[in-house]
């Protein structure tokens, strides 16, 4: 992986390479993680161009035997560690090293754009306790007590960090604070709260920033040429800096149509319900339906309906503040809000939204979805009147 194929802030990158040229790179380093940044592929561009042969101004060469073998994920000094859990095929006491060649072929395959969840649901492993555990941390110090294989830079890569089991973490002190020479750590999170602050104070914070709409839309029609500058745009708007997101929306777009309808069935009943209008016009029912389609589909897809709940009050909002620079809608969103504006304001958006967010923390906390969804409607039909 070359920095020139890492979708990241090019002013990042460079400044990564020019702590490397000027021997200031730090040997723990936290890369704090965007939603859907392309992360884990600067960490190992990072660990690439440290390892090259032949490395240039900007970039490492791509052509070295180090390279090529960085390129497949072989490198013997490049050393990957990363949630595990038990799977069908580890039975007992799992750790990266015994799950490394699964790891390396889902990164591969999805060109490094990856996140927690995805590598959960290839593990089968969402309703388990993964965790990067003491024997993944016996592991790195075993590695880093021993020479380097090609005499060069060993770089240790910790994915999703924040999953550090907490009674292994403390093992890991001491060679953070002091590697053996040409050990480099690399940490990487989206959580940083949940990570010990004995962890981070051994560490140097490198933010990655968000990726903008232009990035994402950019990087969709060079991914998937038939895709029109329009449709890239909405999408962009719709991945909110995630372009993981923005990757699913763009193979399952008619799955973000189907939501926007039931956003619009939903507070089409409801208001209908706050405004004491007939039965007829409230219809619980489809409403109810919709609810029940989306709690079918499991609590990852009830959260991002909740998410869609949020975007569109917030934009809303921002609609009826006259404030169309922060608006962020497609356009087959934009008659929706235009729809609703007059309706709903500040005080009961506020509300709303509060309402909407509770609803999330208990899907989250795996509360029972059909009474979550049922309350949140008579809850928001309250807060409309």
């Amino acid at each position: 992986m070359q920095f020139k194929d890492v979708l990241a802030n090019p002013a990042l990158k460079q400044k990564l390479v020019d702590l490397v040229r000027s021997g200031r790179a730090a040997h723990a380093q936290f890369f704090l993680a965007q939603p859907g940044s392309h992360a884990l592929a600067l960490a190992v561009a990072y660990g690439q161009y440290l390892c090259c042969e032949n490395p240039g101004e900007h970039d490492s060469c791509g052509e070295c035997p180090s390279c090529k073998q960085y390129a497949k994920l072989s490198h013997p000094d490049l050393h990957l560690y990363f949630p595990n859990c038990i799977t069908k095929s580890v039975k007992k006491d799992p750790d990266s090293a015994q799950l490394a060649p699964e790891f390396k072929d889902f990164v591969l395959k999805n060109d490094f754009h990856v996140d927690i969840h995805s590598w959960l649901s290839e593990l089968d492993g969402e309703n388990k306790q993964a965790t990067i555990n003491t024997r993944d941390c016996s592991d790195i110090l075993h590695h880093n007590n021993m020479r380097s294989h090609q005499d060069g830079y060993k770089v240790y890569i910790l994915w999703c960090v924040d999953r550090l089991y907490h009674l292994a973490a403390p093992k890991l002190l001491k060679t953070l604070e002091e590697p053996e020479n040409k050990s480099v750590f690399i940490l990487i999170s989206e959580e940083p709260d949940k990570i010990l602050n004995t962890i981070l104070s051994r560490t140097q914070l490198v933010k990655i920033p968000r990726l903008t709409d232009a990035e994402i839309a950019q990087k969709l029609q060079t991914s998937y040429p038939d895709l029109s500058a329009e449709d890239a745009a909405d999408i962009a708007v719709l991945s909110e800096g995630n372009y993981n997101k923005a990757i699913h929306i763009a193979t399952d777009n008619e799955e973000q149509i189907l939501m926007l309808q039931q956003f619009e069935i939903v507070f089409d009943s409801l208001i209908a319900f706050a405004m004491k209008q007939s039965l007829d016009k409230v219809q619980y029912e489809q409403a109810q339906e919709v609810f029940n389609e989306v709690i079918g589909k499991g609590r990852e897809y009830q959260k991002q309906f909740l998410q869609l709940m949020l975007r569109m009050l917030r934009n809303i909002l921002m609609q009826n503040s006259h404030n169309m620079g922060m608006l962020k809608v497609t356009h087959q969103e934009q008659s929706i809000v235009a729809k609703y504006q007059n309706v709903l304001r500040l005080k009961q958006i506020s509300t709303m939204v509060e309402l909407c967010n509770q609803a999330i923390y208990h899907v989250s906390r795996n509360g029972n979805s059909a009474l979550i969804f049922t309350d949140l409607y008579f809850q928001l039909a309250k807060s409309v009147i």
